[in-house]
């Protein structure tokens, strides 16, 4: 099936939120769970076009930053591979970046949860960045997520061919992130994950190097480009 104009356009745009918040419109989903949740982000987008959020981290403090993003979504903490919900609770799951944060003997579990607790018939979409890409090259000197990212895109051909999911489509897109200046491209990418903030002192150095190499000028901005691969997948009846 040819995707409506406005999934089109929000893949050439590499806008992840409009990309998942078009795939549940396609898909008549009006309750969303976001897994792995972080700050709120794209719990805040999806709210914004009219989804009910329920958001989820294991994060103490990336919820209650949600909480402040996103005040008319509804956020626990709790994380993707045991989640406190009834089963067929929602119409659609979502793990935006977050599979590959998950502890790799987990992921068939958290992908699991994700389909337990979506109706059936229902969608889980699973957007998960390649190791490969300006941005990725730009941190991997501070955290090289080559093998836990190939971990996540294997679960998620496990989880289809154990029968957890039907496979409606894959796509890779660019999503394009724009930052002023080094410190603030090191900012999110602490944000992400605390634990990098040591490895950042120490290999300041090569990551500005890289950050001014990989990065493309725009408008007195930098561009990284972050290829990513989004799984449209469907709960089986």
């Amino acid at each position: 099936m040819q995707p409506p104009t406005a999934l089109n356009a929000a893949f050439a745009a590499g806008d992840t939120a409009a990309v998942i918040a078009e795939t549940l419109t396609m898909d008549g989903a009006t309750t969303v769970l976001d897994i792995g949740c972080g700050h709120g982000g794209l719990a805040k987008a999806l709210a914004a076009r009219g989804f009910r959020v329920t958001g989820i981290d294991p994060g103490e403090a990336a919820i209650e930053a949600a909480r402040t993003a996103a005040p008319e979504a509804d956020f626990a903490v709790a994380p993707g591979e045991k989640l406190p919900f009834a089963d067929h609770s929602f119409d659609a799951a979502v793990f935006l970046n977050s599979l590959h944060h998950v502890p790799e003997t987990r992921m068939l579990d958290a992908l699991g949860e994700a389909a337990r607790v979506t109706r059936a018939g229902g969608t889980v979409l699973v957007v998960e960045p390649l190791a490969e890409g300006p941005f990725f090259e730009a941190v991997r000197p501070i955290d090289d997520e080559t093998t836990i990212r190939d971990a996540a895109n294997r679960a998620v051909a496990d989880a289809c061919r154990d029968g957890r999911f039907e496979l409606r489509g894959n796509v890779v897109f660019e999503r394009k992130e724009r930052f002023a200046d080094v410190d603030t491209f090191l900012r999110r990418v602490v944000s992400v994950d605390p634990t990098r903030a040591a490895t950042v002192e120490t290999k300041r150095g090569e990551v500005e190097r890289l950050f001014e190499t990989k990065a493309t000028k725009q408008d007195g901005a930098n561009i990284l480009a972050q290829p990513l691969r989004i799984y449209w997948l469907r709960v089986p009846a």
